[in-house]
């Protein structure tokens, strides 16, 4: 996902990209118009689609359940068919009277081929990547620069408390060498967050598409999401959130309906954590002493890590289908 600033950095050349888009749909006048992901793009290429009076499919539901929910109504009025990604999506959508569909999750294929890989080469991550033996903590700090600028120091300063394992920076594509040598002198391997994880005691993880991969890798996490470390803000930002949790692992898990986003906020405010798989670590609660006090019992093998390792089952299971994601919105597609 892109940040304000690269959106409006951006801007000329997504506009660009909107109008050469538009203009193959007109050229072609195809059978199906299939979008994917991308709501900022891709719900001004619907309405231009519909208006042509062409079919359209969603695949990778926008997540309106977290934030601008207005956008239902672009999908009601331009969209045939959404595809989901998500197992708690259907019935969020269903109660605002949009019919959606669950077809499986790729991050499950694509971090199961992961492994799957790594276990047919033999592959020594540890000695690849130049480390020594000590237990691995992995740092997974975002994949912009304001997200690592935030998280980061957080995460090396709970790092420092533990000299018994060996915590490596996963580096974000794009992003250079020198930007985390400003925050951190921790050894940084590029783009193998996944054999990182997957290879880690434990992992401190900025929410996204991380959290979820951590936890389908089986790496025990705590997540951190800094941002401005202000109560205000904080209080800000949970009166916006319209959803108990910021982590995809915690969504799968548990429900999203306003009883339980009440229920935790109030949790949250008493002890500064929220979570019901992973704990999360919000805006200013987002500190070391907080961070070190939930990352120390998983590095051990105590209750609170066997608790988080359930958790992970329970999510895999909820994830779960019988076929890759693609191949069944392709089928779907096929036999509409």
């Amino acid at each position: 996902d892109m940040g304000f600033v690269d959106v409006a950095r951006h801007l000329p050349q997504v506009m660009e990209n909107l109008d050469t888009a538009k203009r193959a749909i007109r050229e072609m006048m195809p059978d199906r118009v299939v979008l994917v992901d991308y709501p900022g793009f891709n719900l001004k290429l619907a309405r231009y689609a519909k208006g042509l009076g062409l079919k359209v499919d969603y695949y990778i539901a926008p997540k309106l359940w977290a934030w601008k929910a207005w956008r239902i109504k672009a999908l009601k009025l331009y969209t045939d068919r959404v595809f989901s990604i998500l197992p708690f999506e259907p019935a969020w959508f269903g109660e605002r009277g949009l019919e959606v569909t669950y077809v499986g999750n790729p991050s499950v294929e694509e971090v199961d081929r992961e492994l799957e890989r790594m276990r047919a080469s033999g592959e020594d991550f540890r000695s690849a990547a130049g480390l020594d033996g000590r237990p691995i903590l992995a740092i997974v700090a975002g994949s912009r620069r304001g997200e690592i600028a935030e998280n980061l120091p957080v995460m090396d300063a709970v790092a420092r408390r533990h000299p018994e394992v060996q915590a490596v920076v996963a580096g974000a594509p794009s992003i250079p060498l020198g930007y985390y040598r400003r925050f951190t002198d921790l050894p940084v391997v590029e783009g193998r967050t996944l054999r990182l994880m997957a290879n880690s005691r434990a992992a401190l993880v900025t929410s996204g598409t991380a959290s979820l991969e951590a936890a389908l890798a089986g790496a025990p996490q705590v997540v951190c999401y800094r941002a401005v470390g202000w109560k205000w803000a904080h209080d800000l930002f949970t009166h916006i959130l319209k959803i108990p949790y910021v982590s995809l692992p915690n969504l799968i898990a548990g429900p999203i309906d306003s009883e339980t986003r009440r229920r935790v906020n109030a949790e949250a405010s008493r002890t500064g954590v929220r979570g019901c798989v992973v704990p999360e670590l919000l805006v200013h609660n987002c500190t070391p002493d907080k961070a070190d006090a939930l990352l120390a019992p998983l590095l051990e093998e105590t209750p609170g890590r066997k608790r988080q390792l359930e958790g992970y089952r329970t999510v895999r299971e909820r994830l779960h289908t019988d076929s890759s994601a693609a191949e069944t919105v392709a089928r779907m597609l096929r036999n509409s």
